[in-house]
């Protein structure tokens, strides 16, 4: 697959040494070079960026499934996701796949199908895209075994949920939209209810399991995370097995103790869009402003990274490179990805470019090839 070979001049770029800059750009070998090369293309009235890095998104799912049993060819939907990342500017793309009770679209036969579907389409697709897998703490029975799957899925990053309603089934009641979630599971509400039930009898085994099952995982090199951290005693459990990432805790208290010890705090950009959770956890513009955030995830809205950057740095509240970098250097970092989130010399030729007016995404090109450009820009590229 061959790169372009190009010199963009005119436009407004964003680099790491002098923030937004009126400069030249080369690009070859799908890398940004430091002298002029190849072809000159004017892009005056255009901002250029570096690629979205996107750190975790689930907006894939209506992709693949858009109605439940309507989806059989995953490949086909993944090829339609990669086409809405690139619309939106994402050069790195992290599929967040779940492995839960749910059952479903979310449940571990629905997950295999996934991760053989981004494995059959993903070299010859623009865009990077990375699975990564959302594992239920409380399905004990699925954790033998889980290190070989996660290895043959070919998955480098996992993180941890634990969404059972324990206070309802502490107490016995049923939990809100049980007859739904049954539904969707294929079970019965009766059936649905008991295991639920029978999943939280077992949370005591848990923790010990745990440990193991990290220390297994870390072993084979996966990047682990933790999903709603709610307690600075959570997050320190977490970190004791090597759980280094915090993605979208709900609490001050949370993401002070990730910061305290070092701990990556990725939080979502549909709260920073929305001006707040809209499940009322702690607000992600509140933590941005004391410095609790390393990087801005899609979550379940592709659009979300572009607009929240944009709203930070208009906002007043951060600079354009600072508020860019939590879309892009920030989540490279994360992932331990330091060949990307830059438009320094050598780094990948990652880049979005916007229209200075419009602030719209004309053209998005993941290691020098373009995966989407749209409108007036073609025009130069083409001339």
């Amino acid at each position: 697959m061959t790169a372009l070979e190009l010199t963009f001049s005119g436009a407004d770029v964003l680099l790491p040494e002098y923030g937004l800059a009126r400069a030249d750009l080369s690009i070859a070998d799908g890398l940004v070079q430091s002298k002029q090369t190849g072809r000159c293309i004017d892009l005056s009235g255009y901002i250029v960026l570096p690629g979205i890095v996107d750190l975790h998104g689930d907006g894939f799912e209506r992709h693949i499934a858009p109605r439940r049993g309507a989806m059989k060819q995953i490949a086909e939907g993944i090829l339609s996701v990669e086409a809405e990342l690139a619309a939106n500017g994402i050069t790195t793309a992290v599929l967040a796949q779940f492995h839960s009770w749910e059952g479903g679209v979310r449940g571990p036969e629905f997950a295999d199908q996934v991760f053989r579907g981004i494995s059959e389409v993903k070299d010859s697709v623009v865009t990077d895209l990375i699975p990564q897998l959302r594992f239920e703490t409380h399905m004990l029975d699925d954790f033998a075994g889980l290190p070989e799957r996660v290895a043959a899925w070919e998955v480098p990053y996992l993180v941890f949920n634990d969404h059972l309603p324990h206070d309802r089934l502490a107490e016995g009641r049923t939990p809100p939209r049980l007859t739904g979630q049954a539904l969707k599971a294929g079970r019965s509400p009766e059936n649905h209810f008991e295991l639920l039930k029978t999943l939280h009898a077992r949370r005591n085994e848990v923790p010990a399991a745990l440990d193991e099952l990290c220390m297994a995982l870390a072993a084979n090199g996966v990047r682990l995370g933790s999903h709603d951290d709610a307690t600075a005693e959570t997050r320190s459990q977490w970190r004791t097995r090597g759980v280094r990432i915090s993605e979208f805790p709900e609490t001050l208290v949370a993401a002070e103790a990730a910061r305290q010890e070092g701990d990556f705090i990725v939080l979502g950009s549909p709260n920073v869009v929305r001006g707040g959770s809209h499940k009322g956890n702690v607000s992600a513009l509140d933590l941005i402003s004391m410095g609790l955030c390393d990087a801005l995830a899609s979550d379940y809205h592709y659009p979300s990274p572009r607009r929240a950057a944009l709203m930070l740095a208009n906002s007043g509240l951060m600079d354009l490179a600072g508020a860019w970098n939590l879309v892009s250097s920030g989540p490279a970092r994360v992932l331990g990805k330091t060949d990307r989130g830059s438009l320094s010399t050598g780094k990948r030729a990652d880049l979005v470019i916007l229209d200075s007016k419009t602030f719209r995404v004309a053209a998005t090109l993941s290691a020098g090839r373009v995966s989407y450009m749209s409108g007036d820009i073609a025009t130069r590229f083409a001339a």
